[in-house]
């Protein structure tokens, strides 16, 4: 059973940080590329970051030098810090792991509000 586990998500104020971690399991890590994707209210999910096994990584214009996503290939696990948070990054967000198939984590809310 593949489970893809999300956590770090909650409140915070303009120009804060969070970091939120994804735990797989049930999967061979190494033949994913992982990612972050994030929808808010009224909006289709977009990729955030994503990141390959030899962590090559992508990012969406509007959070690049912002956010960084990382991977532990030992633990099946990603990450990703997101600095100097804007009202505009509020959103669920949902960690996915890519390649022949696709899914998904059950997503975690980010809200950035003063």
């Amino acid at each position: 059973q593949v489970q893809l586990v999300e956590s770090g998500g909650g409140l915070v104020q303009p120009g804060g940080s969070l970091r939120l971690s994804c735990a797989a399991s049930g999967i061979i890590f190494r033949f994913y590329t992982m990612g972050w994707y994030r929808q808010a209210p009224g909006k289709q999910r977009d990729l955030v970051a994503a990141i390959t096994y030899g962590r090559s990584t992508n990012y969406a214009d509007s959070v690049k030098g912002r956010f960084t996503i990382s991977r532990d290939n030992a633990k099946n696990t990603i990450y990703l810090q997101m600095n100097s948070l804007k009202p505009d990054d509020s959103a669920v967000y949902y960690c996915n792991a890519a390649a022949s198939e696709n899914y998904w984590g059950q997503g975690t809310q980010v809200t950035v509000s003063s």
